[in-house]
């Protein structure tokens, strides 16, 4: 199909002016610097391609100096908050008190006044003493009877209960069957030195031998012979195990009452 001469020029006047906008939209754009492919950010699950055979990535190249730099640099780790903070609490553990426990401390022993002198005691206790030494060396153990009371002023010879008499009863202690040790053993007891114990108490006490409330470990030579005088090394050395001496102890209070002649704890 022919077109005519007009047709003609009005397409190559369309085309020149196509030509022109053309180079015009071109030098306005700003130009954009090339990517090298390492630069070239990609979408997530894209694989990265790697160059072809025989090309240099120069770009990579000159891109990684800067990474060693970012790798080189220290890695600092985060400083520990301070122990002690002005608005919380202190992080230390606190120390453990030591535990404590309800038991009293115990309170140190008094000293036991200990006595030779017999005109030191009551003239009660001096006379109910007397009658005591006269009974035991007479031999009979009968005489003690009457010194040892009746009801509820019955002198305690034993530390269990017995239905027997206190006369029967130290008998049955005796290694013979007239209780003369047990006699012998009382005049023994009796020509030892004496405690007072108990002063200005319901429970006050003149105490023979001494021993009964002294502790043993506190005992002087002297002492320790006066000890052996009535009781055996044997004796002796179980009284140390058990912590005090547990032999026959004579009792009397200051108003002369026998109050008791017992052995053990």
């Amino acid at each position: 199909m022919q077109m005519s001469a007009d047709g003609n020029k009005l397409l190559s006047s369309s085309v020149i002016a196509l030509s022109v906008l053309f180079a015009t939209t071109t030098l306005l754009a700003p130009v954009r610097p090339a990517f090298a492919l390492s630069e070239l950010k990609h979408e997530p699950g894209e694989v990265p391609q790697k160059p072809a055979d025989g090309e240099k990535p120069a770009e990579a190249e000159r891109a990684a100096p800067a990474v060693k730099e970012e790798e080189a640099a220290p890695v600092e780790l985060p400083r520990p908050d301070p122990l002690i903070r002005n608005d919380k609490a202190v992080t230390e553990p606190a120390e453990e008190t030591p535990a404590t426990t309800d038991k009293p401390a115990e309170e140190p022993q008094a000293p036991v006044e200990v006595l030779y002198d017999i005109d030191k005691a009551p003239e009660p206790v001096r006379r109910m003493r007397q009658l005591i030494v006269e009974a035991a060396a007479s031999g009979d153990i009968e005489r003690l009877r009457p010194l040892l009371g009746k009801g509820m002023t019955e002198t305690q010879v034993s530390m269990v209960e017995s239905e027997d008499g206190p006369v029967e009863t130290l008998k049955g202690q005796s290694g013979d069957p007239d209780g003369i040790e047990i006699l012998a053993i009382l005049l023994d007891v009796l020509a030892t030195g004496f405690a007072h114990v108990g002063q200005g108490t319901a429970d006050e006490m003149y105490v023979w031998p001494y021993f009964a409330e002294k502790p043993l470990t506190s005992l002087t030579p002297p002492e320790k012979v006066e000890l052996l005088r009535i009781v055996t090394a044997g004796d002796y050395s179980d009284m140390q195990e058990f912590g005090s001496y547990n032999f026959y102890r004579v009792g009397i209070t200051p108003d002369g009452q026998w109050k008791f002649f017992v052995t053990g704890e």
